[in-house]
């Protein structure tokens, strides 16, 4: 059975929010290190965002294995941050799917998928679900797979792909599963999607000013540092670090710190390149940041946590 949104419920569900939203995150946390700045930054926004639940995304990279090795990565990342921010994994974290959806667009099976799918159901289109992907989509794709009844009552909000006009679609959480991301762009399920390069790509920072605004705050600052640090490595000269997983966090806690518009949702090809369709169903496309307000915003809240 096909399911589809009316034109009206579906602009309703993309009006940004302007008040407390009920959210998950879905990290591949390991990967890199702009994930845990975005979690960080999620859950000290709690007058904004009611984190409700937190599921480890696959990833392959030279940091691990397979997927699923990259899930567990993850998974155990996620609760290192979570000692640090004094709060329980215990019925908050959950593992995620230990492959890709792939081409063969086949739901894989996992206790997040299965979290996700039953949080949804008890959600409203007057109250959904925001459900912050800043990975590989393949939990996403999963649930979107098993349950397509959802696409009412949750928001999508992915940080993936580059901007719509850019000469390729070389970033990493859109190739890791590129299957998924076409069950997702396909699924009709209201979506907000944050690119990369040509859109959040200024959203960076250096060592200098994670050692003066994150390191000397609390457990948590210095874990944050640290991790940028070892990525930095020993030439710091004129280095600076993309931290864009921040940006899809940023739209929830102000709206006004990532513009953005209601456009045509792409066809993404196998290749995979983007390509158009002008009748194809709306998204939200964020095309700007404020990298400035992001960056104090975190700043101020890791400062206060600390204290």
């Amino acid at each position: 059975m096909v399911f589809k949104l009316t034109e009206a419920q579906r602009l309703k569900l993309l009006e940004p929010p302007r008040g407390k939203i009920r959210a998950v995150l879905d990290t591949d946390t390991f990967n890199e290190i702009d994930d845990q700045f975005a979690l960080t930054q999620m859950l000290l926004s709690a007058d904004r965002i009611a984190a409700e639940a937190i599921y480890a995304a696959p990833f392959l990279n030279p940091r691990s294995n397979s997927p699923g090795h990259g899930m567990e990565l993850s998974f155990g990342e996620i609760k290192r941050l979570l000692d640090r921010l004094g709060r329980s994994a215990d019925g908050f974290v959950f593992r995620g799917v230990t492959d890709f959806v792939g081409p063969t667009k086949v739901a894989q099976e996992a206790d997040a998928v299965n979290d996700l799918i039953q949080r949804a159901r008890l959600s409203t289109p007057e109250d959904p679900l925001y459900v912050v992907a800043i990975a590989a989509i393949s939990n996403v794709a999963s649930a979107l797979l098993k349950a397509p009844e959802i696409i009412d009552r949750i928001v999508v909000v992915w940080l993936g792909g580059h901007a719509l006009e850019w000469a390729d679609t070389n970033e990493f959480n859109l190739q890791q599963d590129v299957g998924g991301a076409q069950v997702l762009l396909n699924s009709g399920v209201p979506l907000v999607l944050v690119p990369c390069r040509g859109v959040v790509s200024h959203l960076v920072s250096t060592v200098p000013e994670i050692e003066r605004y994150v390191e000397p705050y609390g457990e948590i600052g210095r874990f944050l540092s640290l991790r940028f640090k070892e990525y930095a490595g020993e030439n710091q000269a004129g280095w600076s670090k993309v931290i864009w997983d921040m940006a899809a966090i940023a739209w929830l806690i102000d709206p006004d710190w990532c513009p953005s518009v209601l456009v045509p949702t792409p066809i993404l090809t196998d290749i995979p390149t983007w390509s158009s369709d002008r009748s194809r169903h709306l998204m939200r496309y964020v095309h700007r940041i404020d990298r400035n307000a992001i960056m104090s915003d975190f700043f101020a809240k890791l400062q206060t946590f600390a204290r």
